[in-house]
């Protein structure tokens, strides 16, 4: 085994995928929660609840590729390195905003405007969404830096998603317990229905995240070294002495990233995989309270099903795709996730026959969300120097795409009023079905077209750089 294909010793793996685990907490409030909390709980209209999802998504997707630019070309705050710079700032401005979404704004009673909730959420939205950006662009571009091997990468990016299915179980235990207990302290445990009593839960559930979170991104920051770990073994290799006396490979800049085809293969895939995973996240409680009629416990615990079952399957990700290969491995994921859209089409009455469901949803998507990001460091490769602008384009295609779905889908609605009416019954049924089955369809157009053309740079566009080679000379 050469070099190049060095792995990471256990403790250094965990300590990078912790790194992530702020922004999944927040992640999996924001998808599931958002517009649960600020529709059924706040009272704001269908089309004002999206608009607030919609103002973070644009700010994220236009946050990650200036940021991911930026991380390129930046050095760093001295010699602690640019991507752990980046996600330091990332993360101080998440935990500093944060809290503020998740509450009753200040002064607010029943007689404010939604019209100025609105323009005080919007900027706390804004600055996390920032920061969310900062944190997961920056995480992302140190996979093709501390590895190289592909399967390597597949199990790193394993490692990382681990971490977020644990970092939902950790949102829906809590979210659980939380209703749990202010149900005891109402003495009405039959009270199923959302409103603006469960604020101190949201509230509370938003605290209880920041705080967990910060003591994991300390965890990262302590235990990560940007870049190769000096004296890191593999196969009982070590690191040669003496550098090479030439470059060994050509660099690739951000502008030429745009000219190769298979950069738009792998968006189209990462948008399509992104959708499937946040559009089903944000719209299940909705489909469990308003469509199937289950109690509010519900939208903690099918959601807790689906992560457990991905966590389980994220341990067997490696040796499957290293049998079967990466395509073929995303589409058992998709397989897995077009079998719950069926499902959910035919069963118009589903009771406790969910959990099934719920444990296919999240296989499939775990599946499909890890090959997706192997996939999107498999096109890096060794072009490490404008890595996070790959990822920023990515997360661009793929945050911008959410927010205009959400969007589309609210404007749909049939209510207009915070209960649901018998037509929004029928509506999150629909929107459950396209929102997997049909974004599903769309996935695999994008998988056939890389089984024809794989994942690969021209070498027309590669140029070596004057400061790297000056650098090796």
């Amino acid at each position: 085994m050469s070099d190049r294909e060095r792995s990471l010793r256990p403790f250094r793996k965990l300590s990078y995928a912790s790194g992530h685990f702020l922004n999944d907490l927040c992640a999996s409030m924001w998808f599931t929660y958002l517009l649960v909390f600020y529709h059924s709980v706040l009272g704001f209209n269908n089309t004002n609840a999206g608009v607030l999802l919609l103002v973070g998504q644009i700010a994220d997707a236009l946050c990650t590729p200036l940021i991911g630019y930026e991380s390129d070309q930046t050095s760093g705050c001295g010699n602690y390195g640019k991507r752990k710079t980046w996600h330091l700032v990332g993360t101080l401005s998440v935990v500093l905003s944060f809290a503020f979404i998740f509450n009753q704004c200040l002064g607010c009673n029943v007689h404010t405007p939604q019209w100025a909730s609105l323009t005080y959420f919007a900027p706390f939205i804004i600055i996390f969404q920032f920061g969310w950006a900062a944190t997961q662009i920056s995480h992302l571009s140190l996979i093709p830096e501390l590895v190289t091997c592909e399967h390597a990468k597949v199990e790193l990016t394993a490692y990382r998603y681990a971490f977020t299915v644990i970092a939902n179980i950790v949102v829906y235990g809590l979210a659980y317990l939380l209703f749990g207990v202010q149900a005891g302290k109402d003495n009405d445990p039959l009270s199923d229905t959302l409103g603006p009593a469960d604020i101190p839960v949201f509230r509370n559930l938003a605290l209880i995240v920041l705080g967990i979170g910060a003591l994991f991104a300390i965890f990262f920051h302590l235990g990560t070294t940007e870049g190769q770990n000096p004296g890191e073994e593999a196969d009982g290799e070590q690191r040669p002495l003496l550098p090479s006396s030439t470059p060994t490979s050509s660099f690739l800049q951000w502008k030429c990233w745009l000219k190769q085809p298979s950069f738009y293969q792998v968006a189209l895939l990462y948008m399509s995989t992104r959708l499937i995973v946040n559009l089903s996240q944000t719209y299940i409680a909705m489909y469990l309270i308003n469509t199937l009629g289950l109690p509010k416990n519900y939208i903690a615990t099918i959601p807790l099903v689906m992560y457990i079952s991905g966590f389980l399957s994220s341990f067997i990700m490696k040796p499957v795709s290293k049998r079967i290969g990466k395509c073929l491995t995303y589409f058992v994921g998709l397989v897995l996730i077009m079998a719950f859209s069926y499902w959910v089409l035919l069963d118009n009455k589903m009771g406790q026959q969910v959990y099934g469901a719920a444990v296919l949803l999240g296989v499939g998507s775990a599946t499909i969300l890890v090959i997706s990001l192997a996939m999107t460091a498999e096109l890096i490769a060794d072009q490490t120097q404008s890595g996070a602008f790959v990822y920023g384009a990515m997360s661009f295609t793929d945050k911008l795409a959410n927010g205009v779905a959400v969007m589309m889908i609210q404007s749909l609605h049939p209510c207009h009023t915070v209960v649901c009416c018998p037509a929004c019954v029928w509506f999150y049924h629909h929107v459950m079905v396209a929102v997997t089955g049909g974004v599903a369809i769309i996935a695999a157009l994008a998988l056939c077209s890389i089984l024809i053309w794989p994942i690969k740079i021209r070498p027309r566009d590669l140029q070596v750089l004057p400061d790297d080679v000056a650098r090796v000379n």
